[in-house]
């Protein structure tokens, strides 16, 4: 069933395939898209392009394979299919990101059954240069959680520092995990919990590495980056109303944040980055793992009711998240790895 919006969204204008380079960078800085490929049903993660103008990656997030594709924003339409080789069988494909290393990390993160798997794989292949579909060699990366087997949907590659940060996905114990300095594919990679979230199913750095963004169902808000962490409650992003809201990241120039979902034909919608706040005054800083808020006080990062939706909208919102939840864990069984 597909479900329409329930809050405005920004009108915009698509421009025509045969746009200059120039012209798809406007375009997907300005305006959205529509993803056409019949392939990508269920697109669960999102990344700019830095080499190729107006292109964002992105990926099923099972039953597929192991590919991720490039689409072309002037025209929604695929335009590069990477296969990747030595990957193995993924399970559950939930987010990609893109690292200063030129390289796009690919989470194999997701687990229905809240952790019924003891670890999890990163997939990582240099962007390639030429948009055309071919094969990569991808290098493979285990991962487990120092504190335990959890699902998580976010995969973060810090512009920066190209340190990897996955967020886990639970209404009542998410965390922010960081992990080691640069990734071994030889052992495992322990990610340890640095800060206490909602329920994430996305996120992504801007561009200059100052800001986190972070979406979930029915709320997004934008932390400053300071230290490693998260800082203070964050700020309240207009996101958009999407029935299975799984992907986030900013453009290339980090004007804008794009906000995508699961679903045939879906919509990546388009929303101006607001100028950080200047007012001088400091937010206190986010929850520790453990720590428990003051009385009436919001989580770390904002109550899950918040971003751009009315109470009523959050209540079909929660039935509508129920019933994708319950189709998806009856069509999903645990995969051996």
């Amino acid at each position: 069933m597909r479900l329409l919006p329930l809050t405005a969204v920004i009108a915009l204008v698509v421009l025509p395939g045969s746009a200059a380079a120039a012209d798809r960078t406007s375009a997907s800085v300005a305006s959205g898209f529509t993803i056409a490929d019949p392939r990508i049903k269920e697109s669960s993660g999102l990344a700019a392009s830095r080499i190729h103008p107006g292109v964002y990656w992105t990926h099923n997030d099972s039953d597929d394979g192991p590919y991720v594709y490039a689409v072309d924003s002037a025209t929604g339409r695929t335009v590069a299919r990477v296969t990747l080789a030595g990957a193995g069988t993924p399970r559950d494909v939930e987010a990609i990101s893109l690292g200063p290393d030129g390289q796009l990390y690919v989470g194999d993160i997701g687990d229905n059954l809240n952790g019924s798997w003891d670890h999890v794989w990163i997939y990582r292949f240099p962007e390639p240069k030429q948009l055309a579909d071919v094969t990569v060699k991808a290098e493979q990366f285990t991962v487990r959680y120092a504190d335990g087997a959890r699902n998580a949907e976010a995969l973060m590659v810090h512009p920066v520092t190209g340190r990897v940060y996955i967020a886990s996905k639970s209404e009542d114990k998410g965390g922010l995990y960081e992990g080691p300095e640069k990734l071994s594919a030889s052992g495992t990679n322990v990610f340890r919990r640095v800060a206490d979230l909602p329920w994430v199913t996305d996120g992504a750095f801007s561009p200059d590495g100052g800001r986190l963004t972070l979406r979930g169902y029915f709320f997004a808000r934008t932390y400053p980056w300071k230290d490693g962490r998260p800082e203070g409650e964050g700020e309240r992003v207009d996101a958009p109303w999407q029935g299975q809201a799984e992907s986030v990241t900013y453009s290339a120039d980090g004007s804008t944040l794009m906000f995508g979902s699961e679903g045939e034909s879906s919509r990546v919608v388009a929303v101006p980055v607001k100028p950080a706040a200047s007012d001088g005054s400091a937010a206190p800083a986010p929850a520790r793992p453990g720590a428990t808020p003051a009385a009436g006080a919001p989580g770390p990062a904002g109550e899950q009711g918040g971003g751009s939706f009315t109470k009523g909208a959050a209540v079909l919102a929660v039935g509508t998240a129920l019933v994708f939840g319950v189709k998806r864990l009856f069509r999903r069984r645990p995969r051996s790895s």
